[in-house]
């Protein structure tokens, strides 16, 4: 079969057909399965043509003998719906709202506004190894470079929130009146224009904490600026969040920032209070002692020590940390020692026996990383959500990701208000 991307036609019962879709995928796949779960809904329109289409394309290179017509396309669509529809997390069956999901990472915020009555009409997500787990956990296959004019053609007009974690970039303001235009070439542009064409009734932004000082705040002065007076928006001043505030045991600061359409008459929003509780590490920790391939070899660990001596020497707080079951964990980043700084005992090990290369032994400590589920517990995801790619891409992808309950909690609040209106 000769497709740049992989899709696996087969046929069986005579004409009827069923695709499974495997990675990579591309913005046809993505048109696919946005219009099988939207097909109860008026959203579908945005989507049927070109997932008729589309599906006829792949039809018509697997069997060129044959006539595809719009019937067999049909049949096709029918039965790639029980494909989709086979994940954790399936959409309310009454939605509540709409929304999009910008920068959707791995679908933290999906998670929470589903959790909310929300319906996810459209999704955005350039990188492959988190579309594979998007498409895993959800069944929809997100649309890729935001940037581009085909992608935005996609968004349907009329959902409620706009939901986007993007990245923080400096703009360019030498001589300029630092408004919607200055943004340009920037990922925040992106999402400005989608609010300035589609006209949601809020937004709900997040991003690191760093922002603040960004470009020594010129950066987050302009997205106000933007937000508030070229969009037309009311925005109330961001707020620090912080995850262990809100039930995952993890000291994480992100920065939250919602808007409302003035015409709604919203002009006050107050964010979440924290909750009553904070948890701890042994609450998230394995059941079960993990792998010995998370443990730590006693070379690497003396390589750990010596770095972090080196530092301590020159007044530095570097390298690593143990995280014991009574504390919470550091930020979970990616990169640098984002694991290391995350160290957690666990003396349940009893099979010292290497499962991969490493030079020296498996340390007597218990010393060892935390694991992908760990991660994924610390960010607030549920044990259900499925794990299907390689270890260094799903610590990438936790360490990226969203912390859904505080998430969820704010979000909660955007949409009581809006039901009030």
């Amino acid at each position: 079969m000769k497709l740049k991307e992989k899709i696996l036609i087969e046929e069986f019962y005579g004409k009827k057909f069923k695709i499974r879709i495997i990675e990579p995928f591309d913005n046809k796949l993505a048109v696919i399965t946005h219009y099988l779960h939207n097909k109860e809904n008026g959203i579908s329109k945005f989507y049927k043509n070109d997932a008729y289409k589309f599906v006829k394309q792949y039809l018509e290179i697997k069997f060129p003998d044959d006539k595809i017509t719009n019937k067999v396309a049909e049949d096709v669509l029918q039965y790639m719906i029980f494909e989709v529809k086979n994940v954790p997390f399936l959409p309310p069956a009454k939605p509540k709202f709409k929304f999009i999901d910008l920068f959707a990472g791995i679908g933290g915020f999906r998670i929470a506004m589903q959790n909310l009555g929300g319906k996810c009409v459209f999704t955005s997500e350039w990188d492959k190894q988190a579309q594979i787990t998007y498409k895993a956990n959800f069944g929809e296959i997100p649309f890729g470079d935001i940037t581009k004019p085909e992608t935005k053609n996609y968004i349907p007009d009329n959902f409620d929130v706009l939901c986007a974690g993007f990245p923080c970039q400096a703009f360019s303001i030498a001589g300029r009146r630092c408004g919607f235009e200055d943004t340009r070439g920037t990922l925040f542009f992106d999402v400005a224009e989608i609010i300035k064409n589609k006209q949601p009734k809020a937004f709900f932004l997040e991003n690191v904490k760093g922002l603040i000082n960004h470009d020594k705040g010129k950066t987050l002065s302009i997205i106000l600026n933007v937000l508030r007076n070229d969009l037309n928006y009311f925005v109330p001043e961001p707020k620090i969040i912080n995850a262990k505030d809100f039930g995952v045991p993890q000291n994480r600061e992100r920065i939250y920032i919602v808007g409302f359409r003035k015409d709604l008459n919203i002009n006050e929003f107050k964010y979440p209070k924290p909750f009553d509780k904070q948890k701890t590490f042994a609450e998230i920790k394995e059941e079960k002692v993990p792998t010995t391939k998370y443990y730590l070899s006693t070379q690497y660990l003396q390589t750990l020590i010596k770095h972090k001596s080196r530092h301590e020497s020159k007044g530095n707080g570097f390298g690593y940390e143990i995280i014991q079951d009574y504390q919470i964990a550091n930020a979970i980043v990616v990169g640098g020692m984002g694991r290391e700084r995350n160290l957690v005992v666990d003396k349940r090990i009893t099979d010292f026996t290497p499962i991969t290369k490493i030079k020296g032994e498996v340390n007597r400590k218990g010393l060892r990383r935390m694991t992908p589920r760990e991660w994924a517990r610390l960010q607030g995801f549920p044990d259900n959500f499925k794990i299907v790619v390689a270890d260094s891409s799903a610590y990438k992808q936790f360490g990226n990701s969203v912390a859904v309950p505080a998430i969820q909690a704010t979000a909660e609040i955007i949409i009581k208000l809006l039901n009030t209106k």
